[in-house]
């Protein structure tokens, strides 16, 4: 089936899997209906192919990596769906450790930002958030009488954890603008990784041609020069700014051979894929965790249009 009429049509056979309980599909008006959007979102998430962040709606990220999917794996979403392996949301209790923090409230300046300990999250909502994939308004409508509070059990998606490490032999990196969107493929060219990015702007467009991977840094701090942004506070000056999941480049910084740009997270999951960078290549945070443990040093980067 064509990916685009995924949403319009799918198998009545499918069957979608909803909190644990497998349910079949019935058919309405003669048509079958098509699989949940959260269903297809986790299966995707699941399967390495991201749809970014997780919110149950769709849109442009989702759009993408269904076609990706398809692509690469020569099925549709649909049967995607119906071949996952467990419940699309599974029960989660809050602990102690998830409620303590730390939260902090972030500025938006960033000289107050640098005379900061941390950049952590900001509520323990949002540090669910990035642990499921998912967008605080999903986890808020999946539980609508939740509090988020510690010893409560609550709804999230079924997301896997972040791949190991390994050593990234033959696995190369490639940006494409165009689609918005970053893919690894290993030695044999097959896809292993797929997820949506943001790249640069008309000021800070992204640098076409072919690099390498020259570091890989975990938990970054970030060297903020007014100078390289053409947007900056005139006032401003140089700082460094400390670690955190709500630093500007979020929880990993993959750095390339193209002086001053890098491949990185960011603390605005909800905007990956849709709106502009400056210059660099920026990811949700646990899109480019996963990314960062299947690569290696020196491995090959293209930035194509």
């Amino acid at each position: 089936m064509h990916s685009r009429a995924l949403i319009l049509a799918a198998s009545a056979a499918v069957l979608l899997v909803i909190s644990g309980t497998r349910v079949p599909i019935a058919a309405q008006q003669g048509a079958a209906k098509p699989p949940d959007m959260l269903a297809i979102q986790v299966m995707l998430d699941r399967a390495r192919f991201s749809p970014g962040e997780i919110d149950g709606k769709g849109g442009p990220n989702t759009t993408r990596a269904i076609e990706a999917y398809e692509r690469a794996k020569g099925r549709t979403a649909a049967e995607g769906v119906a071949a996952l392996d467990g419940p699309v949301t599974m029960p989660y209790t809050i602990t102690a450790d998830d409620a303590a923090g730390p939260f902090d409230a972030i500025p938006e300046d960033m000289m107050e930002k640098a005379a900061l300990k941390r950049l952590s999250f900001a509520s323990l909502l949002e540090a669910l958030g990035e642990r499921f994939h998912a967008s605080p308004n999903l986890l808020k409508r999946l539980n609508p009488s939740a509090q988020f509070t510690a010893g409560e059990t609550i709804e999230v998606p079924n997301v896997l954890a972040p791949p190991e490490p390994t050593s990234g032999a033959g696995v190369s990196i490639t940006v494409t603008k165009g689609t918005s969107a970053l893919t690894l493929t290993d030695a044999t060219g097959a896809v292993i990784y797929h997820a949506p990015v943001t790249t640069g702007s008309q000021h800070d467009p992204l640098p076409i041609g072919e690099w390498t991977v020259t570091a890989i840094v975990r938990n970054p701090t970030f060297n903020y020069n007014p100078d390289l942004f053409w947007d900056a506070d005139p006032a401003h000056a140089k700082a460094k700014l400390p670690p955190g999941p709500n630093g500007p480049v979020g929880v990993v910084w993959i750095d390339i051979s193209k002086p001053h740009y890098g491949i990185h997270g960011t603390p605005e999951p909800a905007t990956v894929g849709h709106t502009s960078s400056h210059g660099c290549v920026r990811l949700t945070n646990w899109d480019v965790t996963a990314v960062a443990a299947l690569i290696g040093k020196g491995a090959k980067v293209t930035f194509r249009e």
